[in-house]
C-alpha cells in the first residue's frame, strides 16, 4: 500500500484508479487490479482479485448517533478468486465486500472496536462492537439471507480470544460456554489484528474473518513514526510505483 497524491487518482462510474492499481465494476463482479511495491523488501506484487457477490445490498449502518461514521456491507456473501504473482497466493473461496465511510478520523470518535463476519448455511452474520470516545458503546448484530436480505439475529455473548503477538485485546461473539479460537493469522500489528476465527453462532460452528482495532494505541505518539516508515509515499504521478 502506498500513500499517493491527488494526481494519482482517477474516478469514473465503474472504475477507481489509484496509481497503477484499480477497482473496476465489470457487470456482475468487482475486479481489483493490483500493481504495487511490497514492504519491507520492495518486491512487486501484481495480479487481480475477483469478487462475485451472491447478492448486493443497499444496507447502511450508522456507527455513531450523528451518522459521521457509516458501515456499508455491499456484498455480505461472495465468491472470491485471487490470482497473484507468488507461489501459493492463488486460490478460490468464499468472502465478502464491505466498506466504512466517515467525515471524521476513526480515532477521534472511537477508542476500540471489534468486527466479525461469519458465513452461515443460509447466509452470513456480522457483529460490530465498539467503544466510543463519549463513553457510549455500539453492540450490533445483523444477519443476511443468501439473497442479501438483512434480518435480525440473536446476539450471542462476548467471548475472549487469546491475545496475538502484539497483545492487542481481542473479543468476539460466541454461544454461551463456547470458546472461540484463531485458526489462521492474517495481520498482526501494534494497533490492529485480523484473523480467521472459529466460533459458534446460535448453534452453528463457523469460521469467519475477525478484526480488533485499538485506536488508543493508534494515536499514540510512538506509533505514528512507525507508520511513516512502513507506508511509502509518492507525490507525483505518473512515475515510479
Amino acid at each position: 500500500m502506498t500513500d499517493r497524491g491527488q494526481a494519482a487518482l482517477g474516478l469514473s462510474r465503474d472504475r477507481l484508479q489509484i496509481g497503477p492499481s484499480a477497482m473496476v465494476w465489470a457487470g456482475d463482479h468487482l475486479r481489483i487490479e493490483i500493481s504495487e511495491m511490497s514492504t519491507p523488501h520492495g518486491q512487486m506484487v501484481t495480479g487481480e482479485v475477483i469478487i462475485r457477490p451472491a447478492a448486493l445490498t443497499q444496507v447502511e449502518m450508522a456507527l455513531t448517533p450523528d451518522g459521521a461514521h457509516i458501515w456499508r456491507p455491499f456484498a455480505p456473501k461472495a465468491a472470491i478468486e485471487v490470482r497473484l504473482n507468488r507461489p501459493g497466493w492463488n486460490w478460490t473461496g468464499h468472502g465478502y465486500f464491505d466498506a466504512n465511510f466517515g467525515t471524521r478520523a476513526l480515532e477521534a470518535d472511537f477508542s476500540y472496536w471489534t468486527w466479525g463476519r461469519f458465513p452461515l448455511r443460509d447466509g452470513a452474520a456480522c457483529f460490530y462492537d465498539a467503544k466510543r470516545r463519549d463513553g457510549s458503546e455500539l453492540a450490533a448484530a445483523i444477519g443476511f439471507a443468501e439473497d442479501g436480505t438483512p434480518r435480525a439475529i440473536a446476539m450471542p455473548p462476548k467471548a475472549r480470544l487469546a491475545r496475538p503477538g502484539w497483545m492487542v485485546r481481542r473479543e468476539t461473539r460466541a454461544d454461551a460456554g463456547y470458546k472461540p479460537r484463531q485458526v489462521k493469522a492474517m495481520l498482526d500489528a501494534p494497533f490492529y489484528n485480523r484473523a480467521a476465527v472459529k466460533t459458534r453462532i446460535n448453534g452453528e460452528e463457523t469460521v469467519g474473518v475477525f478484526e480488533a482495532l485499538d485506536l488508543d494505541r493508534f494515536r499514540g505518539p510512538w506509533l505514528m513514526p512507525m507508520l511513516a516508515v512502513r507506508v511509502p509515499r509518492r507525490r507525483g504521478w505518473p512515475g515510479w510505483l
